[in-house]
Parts: structure tokens; sequence; C-alpha cells
């Protein structure tokens, strides 16, 4: 099991969990979550919902060789029924408060993913970063949206055109961490932060929620859906192709024969 889910004190912990593969997710790994969520959603008992990884990583973004096997709209299926993007909408549409607890490197999706969290903890030893452009693809999960007004052009600039990796405490700066933690704490410092919702009441953290979320809902929603689009274009292109052989084979791109 690559994705392990429990339920305790109000609180659904979703666990990734592939630590010899460095946390990257496959096509059946975002079906898993997806499905967590939703259910997280519909339990009555469940009050907040926790993502984490395992120490020393949180994701180490997509199994490329799976995702290349899985490509999203793979065999004229919408896009956007592919499990990765059931997983974003789950993570969008979940109506409870979603706290992340980054035990480690975070990449691409390993960090869009938090743009979506309510709360989200990083270790003292998390490394985040979004290497979309250096893969040949492009930003995806509201990303190239959310991570400018976060940072500022410029910074975006650097963070989504050149991939540059950033510091939890850069993460704190620009407002996609709450805290920095040491590493053997950020769990369950995520956890009693989940479990304060066992006190508050459940309507009203959920009307809040939305109140706070739903002005840019549909902007959001449209952005995700045009990246969507180009990022699965993207994935069978030459330059992705040349992206993926030379990760696969240990080596530097080379993309001086494009233009």
């Amino acid at each position: 099991m690559t994705i392990r889910t429990a339920t305790l004190n109000g609180v659904t912990t979703i666990e990734i969990a592939r630590p010899e593969k460095k946390n990257a997710l496959t096509t059946a790994m975002y079906q898993a979550m997806a499905d967590a969520l939703r259910a997280a959603a519909e339990d009555p008992a469940v009050r907040a919902v926790l993502i984490t990884g395992q120490p020393g990583i949180f994701t180490s973004g997509n199994d490329i060789e799976d995702f290349m096997a899985r490509p999203p709209g793979q065999g004229g299926s919408a896009v956007a029924e592919s499990p990765v993007f059931q997983f974003m909408r789950a993570l969008l549409e979940c109506d409870k408060p979603v706290v992340a607890a980054v035990t480690g490197g975070a990449i691409g999706i390993g960090t869009t993913m938090l743009l979506h969290c309510d709360f989200v903890y990083v270790s003292d030893e998390a490394r985040l970063a979004m290497p979309f452009v250096a893969l040949g693809l492009v930003p995806e999960f509201a990303s190239s949206l959310l991570v400018p007004q976060l940072m500022g052009q410029r910074m975006a600039a650097e963070k989504l055109l050149f991939g540059d990796p950033f510091t939890p405490e850069q993460a704190v700066e620009c407002g996609i961490a709450n805290a920095v933690l040491p590493a053997s704490e950020v769990v369950n410092h995520a956890r009693r932060i989940a479990e304060r919702f066992n006190a508050l009441p459940p309507g009203a953290v959920r009307e809040a929620k939305r109140l706070m979320r739903e002005p840019q809902r549909a902007e959001i929603l449209k952005v995700i859906a045009a990246e969507g689009t180009l990022f699965a274009a993207r994935l069978r292109s030459p330059e992705a192709m040349e992206a993926f052989q030379a990760f696969f084979q240990k080596r530097k791109p080379d993309f001086s024969k494009f233009s």
C-alpha cells in the first residue's frame, strides 16, 4: 500500500508511504488520495484532514515512468477525469480544513498541492521546488495564477521558469506555509492543529472556509483547466521526451536543437 489512510479523533490522515521511490505519486496513488478526501468530506465524524509523507520526504512529485505510461487524457478520455485531476478537484472541493505536514522534499505537485491546503507546516529539512519547465512541461494546479499572487512576478519567475528550489523559511515568508518546525515535531504539531477543529462548530468552519475560497474559485478552476490541457499536450512534446530520456539516462537534457 502506497497511500495509508486512518481516521482518529476526528482527523483523517492521508499518508504518502512510498519511501523507496521518494514518495513519487502514481496514478493509483492519486486515485486513492482523491477517494480518501471525498470520503473524509462526507463523513460527519471527520472534522479535518491531515496530509503527510515519510521522514525526510513529503513527495518527489509524479512518478515519471508511471505518468508517461498513463498520461492524463490517455485513450481519448477527458483530461479532467484522470486520477491526478480527480485529486486536484477533491482537494479543492473538500469543505473541511486540510492541514499539510511537509516532512521533507516537496517537488512539483508536492509544492503546488500546498497552495490549496488551509494550513501548512514544513520541516526544517524540507526543500520545495516546481521544476515543470525544466521537464518540458508547464505549471499545474493553478500555480501559474497563485504563485505570482503570493510571491510577486519576479520571484515567481525564478520558481516557475527556472524551477529554483526554496527553503522552508522562504515558504513561510511568501505565504505558502504557516511555520517551520523541527523534523521530529512537524507531524505531531500539524495533527494538534487539525484536532483543534474538534472543539469548533463544524458548520461555521465549513461556511467560513467557503467564504474565504469562493471569490477566486471560478478563476482557479479555469486556470487549472487551461494548465491541464497544455500539460497533457506538453507530455507528448519532443522537449518533454528529451527531458524524460535524460532523467532516465542520468544526464543533462540537451534543448539546443529546439527553437
